[in-house]
């Protein structure tokens, strides 16, 4: 990367446009940055990083206050850089987010960040997104902000800081540098892979302990399993087995005995139920004898019923005649009191008399003719009086229409009248709308600051509680852990004591003993009432293992809980939740007033456009309804001659007498009796024909099937129950003779003597007593079978489960040995992380690239020594730094360096980590670096030294800027940029 030229406006302490020209300041390859202590020398290399990055170096970020104090009224900040950075030649333009006053009344309005980058190659699109320039620079530089402003922007008092910090501080500062992202991701996976192997190991160990507990229930024990859970529930199921088997026989007895039982039963049944099917076939018959004449009778009724049945129709068909003539006869009296109500039709009545028939159509029809053409004249005046009162009622809607535009007209008028207020009003609203959209993005940060800090606060309130649950917990596990330890030892010594007993448990006549090697073995030695077994140890160190694995579980929980609450108090600030939700209401409350205001401002501004149109709208407005009411008049004139037109004509029509509309209605009553009359006579004559006719008929029927007349016929008919009733009566009786003769037919009841005798009661006493018998060995067997298959299921699934959890314990215990290893701990002796290792071994590289400058300005005396030894009181170690003192030979803390030989360490330090980074940003060359201060505690011989160091560094046409205000400085660099602090703001004067 190389500068070109930086412009700084109304920027830092530069009210004015300073211009910095950076080919010409680095010609020799070295310049000097100097001026008085304020006048603004660090500034010139914060408004370069702004540039860049859009943000300054260290604490300077955090004041966010970059427009000039000096600047006048109304400037705008603003910093210009040309560039070439990865060998693209670029012009970026950033200004920065400031206040400025108000353009009306007081107060100021914030202004965003804005920035350009342009391509002066003239290669690619020019960008003006804040995010997309970020991206492009740190692209081409192959940094972060943080790497640019340690490896460019060389700030001395901090490498100082650095070079006596200790390891932790140290390690902060590398890595920001350096990213370590995966390397703390992989710490983070074994830490996670840990806590789930943890978790997977003790499901798998609750699953044994719940399969042996079923397995225990099953065999109906209280007992758990032993050490060995399969060999334990193997010799259950044996046991079951044979109960199994030895229910399954009497289980067999007891059915054989059921069986015979009932074969008695059943045999006792049928002898009983043939002799009770004799006795009853011998009472049907009695009885059905008995009954005989009384059913002759009942088949005699059923045959005269079914004759009398055809003559019944044709006494129906008969009678329904009669009933439609008679009906026929009373509507003809209805129809001739209507007609009779009318004087024409009375006078019909009169000249239509005598009994119904076909010729009375010839003399009726005329009349009612004469009567519909009537009915259709009056129909038609009945549509002029409708036309009539049509026209009155549009002449009725003119006068609401007159009225309504007279309104409306006097409405324009006091509209036009009222219009300078409302514009007035509506102008003022809109600059209410404006300043509340200029106080938005404010309003949005103190909102989105104060709901963070709430959330913060709220967790930190449950996560505080969360930390003393973990922590109790943890001393509980600790105690426990320390308890299982314990107990292991008292079982180690017991079972020390008692190895005598032990080894004389396994001799053998005749064989050597494992001590002595002799083969007689007078006096074995015995185990004592509290002796111990090696089953009793390793059950004792399964338990202090899970002990010790809770235990590690539930610190590394504390320690992350712990964290989080770090992270939670520093967010919300260690506020109240209160103080906090009365905050983040304001603040919503003050947004929320500010948005719905500033939301209204684009209806505001059309209120105010609308108003400044409305005049001219208005007073075209009065001259359309003017001329609307003209027309109206026309119309009505129009409409008033049409109606007495047709007033005239039905006057003239009906006369001053009865209303159309009552004659036309008396003339259609008329005329619908005289229709209705008509028609019932011709129907009462067809009616009293038909009569006669049906009467006729029945009676030749009834003589044709044996009655004397209809009424002989009609006594004879019998209901279709009253049939049935008889039907069933006799097939009945033939039914119950035919079932007592077969029954009596039958061999086994033939064979009766009607002497025989048979207790079933005692057959099935004996029944019931041997199925209880069998239900209680079915019990019995079903539970024993049951027992046994429950066992073996639980067995089996044990198998699978102890399987499952050995190889388990086995990989868990080795992920935890890694994990510790990879955190720092365990059998990690220098109690280094995998991310402290990585940046221990970045330190080295720098140590070793930093020595090589340090000797030369130290006259080949000091050389950095990098040491990865373990802190003191189990501080982590690998970030060492320490100084190898040539003229000594010994190794010796950075503390203990004087203040010039602190500069130079510090110098060959921040050179050093430059090199490196620029190296891990994939050897990036850096033509332009700038020194800040220190220069001032250096002799004439250090100083040099050092400016050779200087001389290297712009070897290869790097250009190297040094800031200082000492002068010497002045004297050994000629190309100089003099920043000079005034009253008014600072200038800068350039000096070849």
């Amino acid at each position: 990367m190389r500068l070109h030229s930086l412009e700084v406006t109304a920027f830092g302490p530069f009210a004015d446009t300073v211009c910095i020209d950076f080919d010409e300041l680095g010609t020799d390859g070295l310049f000097l940055l100097h001026g008085q202590t304020g006048a603004g020398k660090t500034s010139i290399l914060d408004a370069v990083a702004f540039a860049l990055y859009g943000t300054v170096p260290g604490a300077r970020a955090d004041g966010r206050r970059l427009l000039s104090d000096h600047a006048p009224r109304g400037a705008v900040p603003k910093v210009r850089l040309d560039a070439t950075i990865g060998g693209r030649r670029v012009r970026i333009e950033r200004s920065p987010e400031f206040e400025r006053p108000k353009l009306r009344g007081t107060g100021t309005v914030r202004q965003q960040a804005k920035a350009t980058l342009e391509w002066l190659d003239g290669s690619g699109e020019n960008l003006s997104r804040i995010p997309d320039i970020g991206d492009v620079v740190k692209a081409l530089l192959g940094m972060s902000a943080d790497q640019f402003f340690q490896v460019v922007l060389l700030p001395q008092g901090e490498f100082a800081k650095f070079l006596r910090a200790p390891s932790d501080e140290r390690g902060r500062l590398l890595e920001r540098l350096f990213d370590t992202t995966r390397f703390g991701d992989v710490e983070q996976w074994f830490k996670e892979r840990r806590s789930t192997g943890a978790k997977e190991l003790a499901d798998a160990q609750h699953a044994v302990d719940v399969l042996a507990a079923k397995v225990a229930a099953s065999a109906g024990i209280e007992a758990g399993a032993d050490s060995e859970p399969v060999q334990w529930a193997h010799r259950l199921l044996a046991d079951a087995a044979d109960t199994r088997d030895a229910t399954a026989a009497a289980l067999d007895r007891a059915r054989d005995d059921d069986t015979r039982a009932r074969a008695a039963l059943e045999a006792a049944t049928a002898l009983q139920e043939r002799i009770g099917r004799r006795a009853a076939a011998l009472a049907t018959n009695a009885e059905l004898d008995a009954t005989a004449v009384d059913r002759a009778a009942l088949a005699a009724e059923r045959e005269a019923a079914r004759r009398a049945e055809v003559v019944a129709v044709h006494d129906r068909d008969a009678a329904a005649a009669a009933a439609a003539a008679e009906s026929a006869r009373r509507r003809l009296d209805v129809a001739a009191t209507a007609l009779g109500a009318h004087t024409e039709g009375s006078a019909l009545l009169d000249e239509v008399s005598g009994p119904p028939s076909e010729s009375d159509r010839a003399t009726i029809r005329p009349r009612c003719d004469a009567w519909s053409g009537r009915v259709s004249r009056l129909d038609a005046l009945l549509d002029e009086e409708r036309t009539l009162d049509a026209i009155e009622k549009r002449r009725k809607r003119t006068d609401v229409e007159r009225a309504r535009l007279e309104a409306e007209r006097e409405g324009v008028v006091a509209d036009r009248a009222s219009l300078p207020d409302r514009l007035a009003a509506a102008t003022a609203a809109v600059s209410e709308a404006e300043k509340a959209e200029a106080a938005l993005p404010g309003l949005i940060a103190d909102r989105e600051r104060s709901a963070d800090a709430l959330e913060a606060g709220v967790e930190l309130r449950s996560r505080t509680d969360e930390l003393e649950r973990v922590r109790v917990q943890a001393v509980e596990l600790h105690d426990a852990a320390n308890t299982a330890r314990t107990a292991t030892l008292e079982i180690r010594e017991r079972r020390l004591a008692g190895m005598a007993a032990e080894l004389a448990g396994r001799l053998e006549d005749g064989r050597p003993c494992e001590v002595c090697g002799s083969r007689d073995h007078p006096e074995p030695a015995r185990p004592a009432p509290d002796a111990t077994t090696e089953d009793d140890e390793k059950r004792a160190q399964t338990v202090e293992q899970r002990a010790a694995e809770a235990l590690s579980v539930a610190r590394a929980a504390e320690a992350e809980i712990a964290a989080v609450v770090a992270t939670l108090e520093q967010r919300c600030g260690g506020r109240e939740v209160t103080d906090l939700e009365e905050t983040h209401r304001l603040a919503v409350a003050a947004h929320e007033a500010a948005a719905d205001v500033a939301g209204d401002l684009p209806r505001r501004r059309r209120h105010v456009a609308d108003l400044t149109d409305l005049d001219g709208a208005l007073q075209n407005r009065a001259a359309t309804i003017d001329t609307e009411l003209a027309a109206l008049d026309r119309d009505d004139a129009v409409a008033e001659a049409e109606a007495t037109e047709i007033r005239r004509r039905i006057t003239e029509a009906a006369g001053d007498g009865v209303s159309l509309a009552e004659q036309r209605a008396r003339t259609a009553t008329l005329l619908d009796a005289a229709t209705s009359w008509l028609d019932a006579r011709i129907d009462t004559a067809h009616a009293l024909a038909l009569e006669r006719r049906r009467a006729d008929e029945a009676e030749i029927a009834a003589r044709e099937h044996g009655f004397a007349d209809v009424s002989e016929a009609r006594a004879a008919v019998r209901t279709a129950a009253r049939l049935d009733e008889i039907d069933g009566v006799l097939r009945e009786a033939e039914s119950r003779r035919a079932v007592a003769a077969a029954t009596l037919t039958e061999p086994a009841v033939a064979a009766l003597t009607g002497d025989e005798f048979v207790d079933v009661d005692a057959a099935r006493a004996a029944v019931m007593e041997t199925g209880e018998q069998l239900q209680r060995a079915i019990s019995v067997a079903s539970e024993a079978d049951r027992r046994h298959d429950d066992i073996a299921t639980y067995t089996a699934r044990l198998e699978d489960a102890h399987a499952t959890l050995v190889p388990l314990r086995d990989a868990h215990a080795e992920l935890t040995a890694l994990a510790d290893v990879v955190a720092g701990g365990g059998a990690n002796a220098r109690r280094m992380s995998l991310r402290s290792y990585v940046l221990a071994a970045r330190l080295e590289e720098v140590a070793e690239a930093a020595s090589t400058r340090l000797r030369r300005m130290s006259g080949g005396r000091y050389e950095f020594v990098h040491t990865d030894a373990a802190g003191s009181h189990g501080r982590r170690g690998g970030l060492g730094l320490d100084i190898h003192d040539e003229y000594t030979g010994a190794v010796r803390s950075t503390k203990t360096l004087s203040g010039g030989e602190s500069f130079q360490a510090s110098l060959a330090l921040a050179l050093g980590l430059a090199d490196v980074v620029a190296a891990e940003a994939g050897g990036i060359v850096l033509d332009t670096m700038f020194i800040d201060e220190g220069f001032g505690t250096l002799d004439a011989d250090a100083l040099d030294s050092v400016m050779g160091v200087l001389d290297d560094l712009r070897a290869g046409g790097r250009v190297v800027g040094v800031v200082s205000h000492v002068d010497e400085m002045r004297q050994r660099i000629p190309s100089r940029l003099h920043v000079l602090r005034g009253r008014a703001g600072s200038t800068v004067d350039v000096v070849g």
